[in-house]
């Protein structure tokens, strides 16, 4: 169980990627507002996800970040917690514990 999130918040989620990101919200003492967790394929398909994302195994979140004070800890906090995958977007922080996909990595990308 999280400490952080509600059981609706990380429904369908990977429990060490929940483990991971209760962590990182620890360390962040900012909030952590999941604005995309699980996805079905059909939905990651309407929203324009990426084929095969790793929302649909649910090995990613999508993290609500409006400003550079707050993006600087959560940044900071995931990779404290040991996430080695993330995306920065203008209005979202996106991780994931994908084993598949390249590690160590930060990446730019767009809010939808």
């Amino acid at each position: 169980m999280a400490r952080w999130f509600s059981e609706d918040e990380v429904e369908g989620l990977d429990p060490k990627l929940v483990q991971m990101l209760d962590a990182a919200r620890g360390f962040a003492h900012c909030p952590f507002i999941i604005t995309s967790g699980y996805r079905t394929q059909g939905h990651n398909e309407a929203i324009g996800g990426v084929p095969n994302s790793a929302h649909t195994r649910g090995l990613a979140v999508d993290i609500q970040c409006n400003g550079s004070r707050s993006r600087f800890l959560m940044v900071s906090a995931l990779i404290l917690a040991g996430f080695r995958r993330i995306e920065l977007a203008p209005r979202h922080i996106h991780a994931d514990v994908d084993p598949d996909l390249p590690q160590d990595v930060i990446w730019f990308g767009e809010s939808r």
